[in-house]
């Protein structure tokens, strides 16, 4: 199973990757900053210098429909933002 489950293509990350060379990753939960690194490092063939890593809590949502209130979980989630060496830069759609 792989550590990277999907890129994060934001307006708000894709401003980051062209100004500051940061790139988000949705991760599994369990994963590390050394793991994550090194999946990084293999699948996208580029050097990282630093990670950042951000772990969300799942929120609940209710709505009214005819048959009462619904109650609903999303999931909890972990995203890492990836910063790399200067000059290099990863292309989420090329492996498409």
């Amino acid at each position: 199973m792989s550590v990277l489950k999907k890129p994060v293509a934001s307006e708000k990350y894709t401003k980051l990757g062209e100004k500051l060379n940061q790139y988000a990753f949705i991760v599994d939960k369990k994963a590390t900053k050394d793991i994550i690194k090194k999946e990084i490092q293999k699948v996208y063939e580029v050097t990282v210098t630093d990670i950042r890593t951000m772990t969300y809590a799942g929120k609940t949502k209710t709505r009214y429909t005819k048959k009462g209130f619904v109650e609903g979980k999303k999931p909890a989630y972990k995203k890492a933002v990836v910063t790399l060496k200067k000059g290099e830069q990863i292309d989420y759609y090329s492996n498409i």
